[in-house]
């Protein structure tokens, strides 16, 4: 497990996609329904997207666009359209209206000539939880990622998918549009000259690298800087200055906010544990210690954060709570120095 995987278990679609189909000019989309993060790609033809307080757009034929949400965005066929828009959100690809190859609104050109047509596959992803919210944190408004790379190959496979109409549908496009998402990401942190977060860049890297995949795979074990480095094969000192130099802080710092992160999707997500039983799942042998931590991080008290309401996260993929008292971690395993 790696720091960007780690992230993906808050991003999956899950009967997300919005729909697709063939449209005709004029067209003027309106999408609403305010989800986190949204995937547009365009399979044939061209149109413009157009986010809330942002510039327009260009999308041609296999470019990709992200568009971070709440805020609702467009997709039309030219600046200055004269068509009305349509609003159009997860509804429009409900069973009913036709499933994922619905036409409900979408101003569809029909089996006439589609020699000027586009098509356009949207996939809405209803990011939940922290773990989530830490990968939204690492973009922008709106990336876009051009053809040419590994996303191409994807991109054929769905548009072969929302060509036809088969049992299983919506799960196979569900993957597919996962597996897009993560590759357009990679090409995004990856593109010359780009600026990926810290935590993606630094996975390059054999030393630091191994130790975040260490402190992904066991965020509960009882880290510290020197048994990390035995884990990875450097010096402790080593260790402590090309962690802290690549990802910007000290590997147990690191581990800290990433426990507390998890934590907080455990509040959320099991209301039936304590926060006892949760302070174990993360790697503290006791509530006082993981408060303590909890509170620096956070500014609030675990249960002043379950009270709160947070929504809870709704996956089954949180660390196991540990409930045996046999099983101890440190108390804070974050240093003052390293």
């Amino acid at each position: 497990m790696d720091a960007f995987a780690d992230l993906f278990r808050g991003v999956r679609a899950q009967g997300s996609l919005f729909g697709s189909s063939t449209l005709s000019a004029p067209w003027s989309l309106l999408f609403v329904d305010g989800a986190p993060l949204t995937l547009c790609t365009v399979l044939e033809g061209s149109g413009w997207i157009v986010p809330e307080g942002c510039p327009p757009e260009h999308l041609a034929p296999g470019d990709t666009l992200i568009v971070r949400g709440p805020a609702p965005f467009s997709f039309i066929d030219e600046i200055g359209t004269e068509a009305e828009p349509i609003e159009c959100g997860e509804h429009c690809a409900t069973p009913e209206q036709g499933g994922t190859l619905h036409r409900l609104g979408w101003n569809d050109c029909g089996t006439g000539d589609q020699a000027d047509a586009t098509t356009l596959v949207v996939g809405a992803y209803p990011v939940r939880g922290e773990i989530g919210r830490r990968l939204l944190d690492a973009l922008p408004d709106v990336l876009r990622v051009a053809p040419g790379g590994t996303a191409d190959s994807v991109r054929d496979l769905l548009a072969a998918e929302v060509a036809v109409d088969a049992p299983g549908q919506q799960v196979v496009l569900d993957r597919l549009l996962d597996w897009m998402l993560v590759c357009s990401l990679r090409e995004w942190f990856d593109r010359p000259g780009g600026e990926p977060p810290a935590w993606y860049a630094a996975h390059r890297d054999p030393v630091v690298g191994h130790a975040l995949r260490l402190l992904h795979a066991e965020p509960a074990a009882p880290w510290t800087v020197s048994s990390l480095a035995d884990r990875s094969g450097v010096s402790r000192a080593t260790m402590a200055k090309r962690f802290a130099n690549l990802v910007g802080e000290p590997p147990l710092t690191y581990l800290t906010c990433w426990r507390m992160t998890l934590a907080a999707d455990l509040l959320a997500d099991r209301e039936e544990a304590s926060i006892a039983e949760i302070a174990r799942a993360v790697g503290y042998s006791d509530a006082f210690g993981f408060s303590a931590a909890f509170k620096r991080i956070r500014g609030i008290t675990p249960s002043e954060f379950r009270r709160a309401g947070t929504a809870p996260p709704d996956r089954g993929d949180l660390p196991e709570l540990m409930t045996s008292d046999s099983r101890h971690a440190p108390r804070d395993s974050t240093p003052t120095s390293s």
